[in-house]
């Protein structure tokens, strides 16, 4: 029972924390706001109300009963009520109207009805409260004639109800507003930390950020200002680590090539150039893998451009990109075209031709590169982006590489809050799509 309360609850609260805390501030302001609305008006304005209404009537079937004993005497009559109660009385002899002039839903209307009918019966009166702005149109059939009266609205109705509804509501409103004030500066801390915490996760540096807030929150955010720059910090190690290895491993190599061109032996030199080449591109690899991991600034990217600096540099007319105009988001753009020029570069290396199609769908840039290459078993799709991971020389067609690129490619694209999935493409080679939020 309460789990499905609960889960009742999930889907009908709002998201935000702000929005939350305030209903919860809010909301049971409003609800008493209500039971002192609803209470005063059942037994203070209703009974008020009535009163002034009863009385009302009594007045006005005093006046029917003096003008049916004296007819004559409507002049004194007229005058006496004008200066005494501000009514306005006049005789007509017209047809009692069919259609009445009552607001259904108005109280006043109907506590007016309630007791004209009990006094003068059905069919015996008509009124008007819309008719005029401060007065009340009311109508009495007297015999043959019709006795017009025009009364203040002050005599029908207490004006009592909206000064109270003025007292009790501008309070409410007033610590509303209050709590708004306060809630916004309670969880503006948090949302900071939030978009802190999301720069962080995409690549962004976030040293400008500083703990504030309640002494929870600032103890959060104080342990995750440490974690951050604990983070940056090793991973800068690691990549001075790795450009020292890499700078000092280069240079024996360095001279086994000299050496080996020394050397006479052509076939065993050229074995021996084949394994030092490819030890220079594992190091390579593994130097690119780690400065990917360090961070690099976020800016504004424009894909157009991008890509066209991609074509530039791959240079080959196998390659056809199409790409829709005005895309713009926000990212580490040196990583982001290494990683698009990786994916594109292996489709060139393992197939003849590689078409890319960039494109807006749904708040969302997709970039779809497909190939007409042999392809990876479906099985595999998973495995390729681990690192070091690398298919079998019959299905990788013998090329070199130390199975670091699609983990890169991977790492980047999660890093930016897209995804990457790998299918079979409309060309029979393999179909890379890359999601990436606008």
């Amino acid at each position: 029972m309460f789990s499905g309360f609960n889960k009742f609850l999930k889907v009908i609260l709002p998201k935000r924390l702000f929005y939350r805390a305030l209903i919860i501030v809010a909301a049971p302001t409003i609800l008493l706001q209500l039971i002192i609305t609803i209470v005063f008006y059942d037994s203070i304005w209703i009974k008020a109300n009535k009163n002034i209404t009863r009385s009302l009537v009594a007045q006005l079937k005093a006046v029917q009963d003096v003008y049916q004993n004296d007819k004559k005497n409507l002049d004194f009559l007229t005058d006496s009520y004008k200066n005494n109660f501000d009514f306005e009385i006049g005789i007509v002899k017209e047809n009692f109207p069919n259609s009445t002039g009552e607001r259904r839903f108005s109280p006043m209307d109907r506590s007016l009805r309630r007791e004209l009918k009990s006094t003068f019966g059905n069919n015996n009166y008509w009124f008007s409260t819309s008719k005029f702005k401060n007065a009340v149109e009311i109508k009495i059939r007297s015999e043959n004639e019709i006795i017009e009266f025009l009364v203040p609205k002050e005599m029908v109705s207490t004006s009592s109800v909206r000064l109270f509804v003025l007292w009790t509501t501008l309070p409410s409103v007033v610590l509303i507003i209050i709590a708004l004030i306060f809630l916004k500066n309670q969880t503006k801390p948090l949302v900071r930390l939030a978009k802190a915490a999301e720069r962080f996760g995409k690549g962004d540096y976030v040293n400008d950020f500083s703990p504030s807030g309640s002494q929870e929150i600032r103890k959060a955010a104080y342990e995750f200002d440490r974690m951050a720059k604990r983070i940056n910090r090793h991973l800068n190690q690691r990549s001075e680590m790795l450009s020292g290895i890499s700078h000092d491993l280069r240079t024996p190599l360095t001279r086994l090539k000299l050496q080996l061109a020394m050397i006479k032996q052509k076939d065993l030199t050229e074995k021996m150039s084949k394994d030092i080449d490819e030890m220079e591109k594992m190091l390579n690899d593994y130097l690119q893998f780690a400065k990917n991991q360090v961070m690099e600034n976020t800016d504004q990217i424009d894909l157009t451009s991008l890509f066209n600096e991609i074509k530039n540099v791959i240079n080959n007319k196998n390659l056809r990109i199409e790409c829709e105009n005005d895309i713009n988001f926000k990212g580490r753009p040196g990583a982001l075209k290494r990683s698009f020029q990786n994916v594109i570069q292996n489709g060139l290396t393992y197939g003849k031709s590689v078409n890319v199609k960039v494109q807006k769908s749904n708040n969302r840039v997709i970039v779809l590169i497909e190939d007409d290459g042999p392809g990876i078993p479906e099985d595999q799709y998973k495995n390729v982006f681990k690192p070091f991971f690398r298919l079998d020389k019959s299905r990788s067609l013998n090329k070199s590489g130390v199975g670091l690129g699609l983990a890169i490619v991977e790492d980047v694209i999660n890093s930016h809050g897209g995804n990457i999935q790998m299918g079979k493409s409309k060309m029979k080679g393999l179909s890379v799509k890359i999601s990436l939020p606008y």
